[in-house]
């Protein structure tokens, strides 16, 4: 009975002495830790090759530059953007026809970064999965294009024009703010009957190409014996002159000399008696031939 007229003080008869004054000292303690934990929360730091994009209440507001920003916990976050090369390597092969309908499989990457000046942009169409949502189905569908108007051959022979094709149209078809570093054919790999074929045609180009070139050197070789006959010849009948010439004058060196003994018996008459004077050696026969006539000299009158 006595608990009814007990006065209510407020008090909890059970607390010890000065329990409400400590929880009032320990409020500002709770608060200061609680505007550290928010600071804490609010520092983001961005490295150096990326941009971020702030989001308020999951809306892109601004873009953070690389170094120390400030966002509020709960209604602010932040998306990271590579202003700095990635490279990308396609993890399944890009299946393309060429020209003259040869299946490949090409093994494809890709170099790209953000504009960071347009990183917002790039963020609201494309979301942060932009290499998925944007530059592989570009890549996809341009290297296709590209690859469609090359035959096989020229594939293989002309790879790195191809590849230069085909990053120009990647690049003239990204949307801006997207740049690309370069795309790299890192491999083609057709068909096995084609490689099959296309070893035959080389091999066969190989023995066509051997025997153009035996066909020439037997060119070579025929021309060499067909100018050594004609110097052989040359020589002969430049020769065959010499000798006929030599004969000629020695002709008409002997009718020349036959001609003035001639001239000289037709005017001299006694050159013939002198000349068989002076080879007569006093002389006269022992046989006789008969009926043949016996030598003798003629004197002139009056000796």
């Amino acid at each position: 009975m006595s608990n009814i007229f007990t006065p209510r003080t407020g008090k909890n008869p059970n607390s010890p002495p000065g329990s409400g004054v400590r929880g009032l000292l320990n409020l500002p303690l709770i608060i200061v830790a609680v505007v550290v934990v928010a600071i804490f929360m609010s520092y983001t730091p961005i490295d150096e090759g990326s941009v971020g994009v702030k989001l308020r209440w999951g809306q892109a507001v601004s873009t953070l530059q690389p170094g120390f920003n400030i966002v509020f916990p709960l209604m602010e976050s932040v998306v990271l953007l590579p202003t700095r090369t990635q490279k990308y390597t396609f993890e399944e092969q890009l299946n393309a026809y060429s020209k003259d309908i040869q299946a490949a499989d090409n093994k494809v990457s890709v170099t790209y970064s953000i504009d960071g000046t347009k990183a917002i942009k790039v963020y609201q169409r494309y979301g942060p999965n932009f290499l998925n949502t944007i530059i592989t189905p570009i890549i996809n569908k341009r290297f296709k294009e590209v690859f469609g108007k090359y035959e096989a051959e020229k594939i293989v022979n002309e790879r790195q024009k191809l590849g230069e094709e085909i990053e120009a149209s990647v690049s003239k078809n990204m949307p801006d703010g997207i740049l690309i570093g370069g795309v790299q054919i890192e491999n083609i790999t057709f068909s096995k009957t084609y490689e099959e074929a296309r070893e035959q045609a080389a091999s066969a180009e190989a023995n066509v190409n051997k025997a153009r070139q035996q066909l020439e050197q037997k060119k070579v070789d025929a021309e060499r014996v067909v100018v050594q006959a004609t110097a052989d010849a040359t020589a002969r009948i430049t020769a065959a002159k010499a000798d006929a010439d030599a004969i000629r004058l020695k002709g008409d060196a002997e009718a020349a000399a036959l001609q003035a003994k001639a001239a000289a018996l037709r005017d001299n008459p006694g050159y013939v008696a002198l000349t068989a004077a002076e080879k007569w050696d006093g002389k006269l026969p022992t046989t006789f031939v008969p009926g043949s006539a016996v030598p003798f000299i003629t004197l002139p009158r009056g000796q």
